[in-house]
């Protein structure tokens, strides 16, 4: 970097996504935050000239507005991490996914184009990633996802709707079976065809449940839950961030029964599970991870750790 400090511009540091990235680097002595005053906030020139400035530039934008930034940014040598969906999928761009692959931080290290995981796709992939490479989940099915997340993932004008009355406590959504993370999870997971995603939100703030049946439909041989709980345990061997509970583990349940989804708010853990009825061939792989966490600002905040060359768990809270 160019600095002792190194330099680190938001662009959007006002959305939910920003905010939380803003919050865990503002005090640290080997981080500068550059801003723009208010007035400025959308000029593209200025921002351009800001983000050049910055060793790293975040966009917490829209779509429209991070394409915009990076197709004027070229070939700046500021490392871009993009939090939109704008080029999740992109060529060029490399996936901010640290426990993706045995060789992925490598990866991360040598780019200056990286896409933010999407929340949902970082409980998916981090399940079928392993499980399709492995051989145990075939590349050509169509695996089902199941998600429910916190409001605060739907951003400023869900968070409004939630904080009225008589709004529903439990909604599923995205029936048009076209959401927006399909295709990381279909690119970043090895699948050949979009995997079937059916999110929800629950009238809660923070927290997430992703959910993978593994079923004898996408398995290209019989498998039992403990072959994959086997297989995650071993990929992740070692990760900070992403454990892998006791097989068919019931001490994080509610009265012995309920997997609460608000359990690691504020934390970048994404810890998983898997459980099983070997009888009925029937495997179930679950995520849990803050939404705004490991889903959003902390996998940036781990990001931006790695390319500065400070411990990846500095100024993130790891689930005890």
């Amino acid at each position: 970097m160019t600095s002792n400090k190194t330099k680190i511009f938001i662009d959007g540091q006002h959305g939910t996504t920003g905010l939380k990235i803003h919050e865990r680097l503002k005090d640290r002595p080997d981080i500068e935050l550059l801003e723009l005053p208010a007035a400025e906030r959308k000029d593209l020139a200025r921002r351009v000239e800001i983000a050049r400035a910055a060793d790293i530039a975040v966009l917490c934008l829209p779509d429209a507005a991070a394409k915009e930034l990076v197709a004027a940014l070229g070939d700046a040598e500021v490392c871009v991490i993009d939090a939109s969906t704008a080029h999740r999928v992109a060529d060029g761009w490399t996936y901010g996914f640290p426990e993706l692959g045995k060789d992925h931080r490598r990866k991360l290290l040598a780019s200056r184009r990286i896409s933010n995981p999407g929340c949902y796709p970082t409980g998916a992939i981090a399940i079928l990633h392993p499980l399709v490479e492995a051989g145990i989940v075939r590349a050509d099915s169509t695996p089902a996802v199941f998600g429910v997340s916190g409001y605060t993932g739907g951003g400023k004008e869900l968070i409004e709707v939630h904080e009225k009355t008589d709004v529903e406590p439990f909604g599923v959504y995205g029936l048009e079976l076209a959401h927006k993370h399909v295709p990381e999870m279909k690119k970043y997971s090895g699948l050949a065809h979009a995997p079937l995603f059916v999110p929800s939100v629950g009238h809660y703030a923070q927290g997430m449940l992703v959910m993978v049946p593994i079923t004898r439909d996408i398995t290209a041989k019989q498998v039992t839950a403990a072959d994959v709980h086997r297989v995650l345990t071993d990929h992740y061997a070692g990760e900070t961030f992403v454990p892998v509970r006791p097989f068919a583990d019931r001490k994080w349940l509610e009265r012995d029964r309920f997997l609460r989804a608000d359990r690691l708010i504020d934390t970048n853990s994404m810890e998983l599970a898997v459980y099983g009825n070997d009888a009925e061939g029937n495997v179930l792989a679950v995520a849990s991870l803050d939404n705004l966490g490991k889903g959003a600002s902390g996998a940036a905040v781990q990001v931006i750790n790695l390319k500065t060359g400070v411990d990846e768990t500095t100024g993130l809270a790891v689930a005890s």
